[in-house]
């Protein structure tokens, strides 16, 4: 009843939702700011398509999540475009080509990538001070790529919460300075522009064209706009530079350079480029055109100084396609500071999940954007607008009876979920799983929230009778140790006692020990120490994985092993030497402790409790324990990690490596 005069009444609010079979929209002191809108779905069993993840099927009764995290930065940040220009973040839409950064080999790359969604939030805000003197203002939770990895704008949410990565001073953010700002089209610096195409022989591309023509549009001779003038100005200089560029310049390989028929105009370049501390070189004359080279010097981060200091016209001289981020594109961290007041920030989602903030390599949310599905927006619409399918229990029975539904295993909580706290009201889930254990269906859980204490009895009850997919990652036992490698993560305590729980209801539940770090957690007393603890929680099996080194994790990690460990780094070089894997050698050794050790503790034995598609699984020939040389990390068809390198940053197994770094 309390939660029933909650409702919201105001049909205005209701009608801006546009949702179909919106029932009622509900508001309550409990969730502060949320708002439930109470929807009649009509299919909620998801097929999923397309998708590495070792599932074909889906329930998301909520959509939306009220304990979502937000990355914000300030509206005012220039984001790098996929036309070389920049545009404040605010500004930025949806459909927007910008660049974003992808692994390639060893390398990380720029590439173009499209913005999914763009949405702004109310947050505390910080500024960020580099040693380049760029500021960066944006809200704790945002990340930027560093030397070591990931790491948020701060570290945490008050006195001892977890400390998680975060900057701070001499911290290296990867990326290529801050950006330089863009010209006034003055009539100086339309006249440079004019006198630069002219010494440059001119340019019949479209964009060089059109812009000369509006250009000289306001002289009343070409002479007047061409001749240079005794003592220039450097609006005159940047338009001359952007000229003489777009008639014979070039940005190919990497290489920014100008070439020029006459001396006069060599030297004009020169000292254009001298006047804004550009460093260069000046080539030799070429023999077939009698021509002379002005190259510029620095790398990328001046060549994209010059490309937004001069503008030049023609986009395809400004592209930086598949140029890679160079060991050497790192700013340091100057300071990190809270300006004392919430401002409303911004932030995107894109196809790589990074884009260019200001020249720094900035991570966004890539959950969010299934929200706009719904015509709300990605950000304070995902956490406070949370939609809800109030008869999925009912629809998802009626789908489940259909003659063509073949029981395949369904996985809940992929998206967003489905035990978030309003679940204590809404109670769905009980009626969820009854459905899929009365038609027979296999079901695993993901999720965060303590409310799946609730439904364990049930739980047991159904798992006699339907496959039920329970597991837990542990890597080790050492807190100190756990604080520095997973910082923000549950204690070890924590996951053995939820083990533990799940066991006490008689539900089979196994444990993903990975990653084996070599070294630092796989000494025989240390994984005796963590099987015993597992063994004793009553875990039903054990996968155990060594560390992967992939490209790019590989980077990183050898950064954060030099400083924090650097008499370990012989031992890896001699491991990891050959690839991303451990050796033959290592894996065969560190087997055979590890097999003892099941067989010590019991835990080598497959479960006949285990069904299949859980960690632990016995059926299909996997043992209860085993050491898991699998790329993937996981037995086949277990839940809920994906099975493919492109989506290791959402795989438990990538993310406690990139945890490491």
């Amino acid at each position: 009843m309390r939660w029933d005069r909650q409702r919201t009444d105001d049909r205005s609010e209701q009608a801006l939702v546009q949702l179909d079979g919106l029932v009622r929209s509900v508001r309550s002191p409990e969730f502060d700011d949320v708002t439930f809108h109470e929807v009649h779905a009509k299919s909620v069993l998801n097929k999923v398509t397309g998708s590495p993840m070792p599932f074909g099927w889906t329930v998301n009764p909520y959509r939306g999540c009220s304990h979502a995290c937000t990355y914000c930065l300030d509206g005012s940040t220039e984001i790098l475009m996929a036309d070389g220009r920049t545009k404040p973040l605010a500004d930025v839409v949806v459909g927007d080509e910008v660049y974003g950064t992808e692994q390639e080999g060893s390398r990380r790359r720029y590439t173009r990538t499209r913005v999914l969604a763009h949405w702004s939030s109310v947050k505390h805000a910080y500024r960020v001070v580099l040693e380049d003197g760029t500021e960066l203002i944006g809200s704790g939770e945002h990340r930027f790529l560093t030397d070591r990895g990931w790491k948020h704008v701060t570290g945490g949410h008050g006195a001892g919460s977890p400390q998680r990565p975060h900057l701070l001073p001499g911290t290296k953010i990867v990326g290529t300075g801050r950006f330089a700002r863009p010209p006034h089209r003055d009539p100086e610096y339309r006249a440079g522009y004019v006198s630069g195409m002219v010494k440059g022989e001119g340019s019949a591309e479209p964009e060089a064209s059109d812009r000369s023509r509006e250009f000289l549009a306001g002289f009343r001779t070409l002479s007047d706009a061409s001749e240079p003038p005794i003592s220039p100005s450097r609006s005159w200089q940047k338009g001359f530079l952007a000229g003489v560029f777009d008639a014979s310049g070039s940005y190919t390989r990497e290489v920014l350079r100008v070439a020029s028929v006459d001396d006069a105009a060599s030297e004009v370049v020169a000292d254009a480029l001298r006047g804004f501390g550009f460093r260069h070189t000046i080539g030799d004359y070429e023999r077939a055109t009698g021509a002379r080279t002005v190259r510029l010097l620095g790398g990328l981060g001046e060549q994209l100084r010059f490309l937004h200091t001069v503008d030049p016209a023609i986009t395809r001289k400004r592209v930086i396609d598949g140029t890679a981020l160079r060991a050497t594109s790192r700013v340091g961290v100057v300071s990190v500071e809270p300006l004392g007041i919430e401002l409303p920030l911004f932030d995107i989602t894109t196809g790589t999940g990074d884009f260019i903030a200001n020249g720094m390599v900035s991570h966004n949310c890539f959950a969010r954007n299934t929200h706009t599905y719904l015509d709300f927006d990605a950000g304070k619409d995902f956490d406070t607008q949370v939609v809800v399918k109030v008869n999925a229990p009912e629809v998802l029975a009626a789908q489940l009876r259909k003659p063509s539904w073949k029981r395949e295993h369904v996985a809940m909580g992929t998206n967003t979920d489905p035990y978030q706290r309003a679940e204590g009201r809404y109670k769905l889930m009980p009626r969820i799983i009854r459905a899929l254990a009365d038609s027979g269906t296999p079901f695993s859980i993901l999720t965060k929230g303590t409310v799946l204490t609730r439904d364990l009895p049930l739980l047991s009850s159904v798992a006699k009778d339907v496959p039920v997919g329970l597991g837990v990652s542990i890597a080790l036992l050492d807190r100190e140790l756990q604080h520095r490698l997973e910082p923000g993560t549950p204690s070890p305590q924590a996951r053995l006692d939820l083990v533990r729980r799940a066991r006490d209801a008689g539900l089979p539940c196994g444990v993903f020990v990975a990653p084996i770090l070599p070294g630092l957690t796989d000494s025989t007393n240390s994984l005796d120490e963590l099987l015993t603890a597992i063994a004793d929680a009553g875990a039903t099996g054990v996968t155990v994985v060594p560390l992967h080194l992939r490209p790019g994790t590989r980077e990183w990690f050898a950064q954060w092993l030099a400083e924090d460990y650097p008499g370990l780094v012989p031992l890896y070089r001699e491991i990891y030497g050959k690839g991303a894997y451990a050796s033959k050698e290592y894996r065969a050794e560190l087997s055979g402790r590890v097999g003892r050790l099941l067989r010590k503790h019991g835990l080598d034995r497959g479960s006949r409790e285990t069904p299949r598609g859980i960690p632990g699984d016995n059926s299909g020939g996997n043992p209860g324990g085993r050491l898991d040389d699998d790329a993937s990390g996981w037995p086949a068809g277990s839940f809920p990690l994906p099975r493919t390198p492109a989506e290791s940053t959402r795989n438990a197994t990538e993310g406690d490596q990139l945890r490491l770094l």
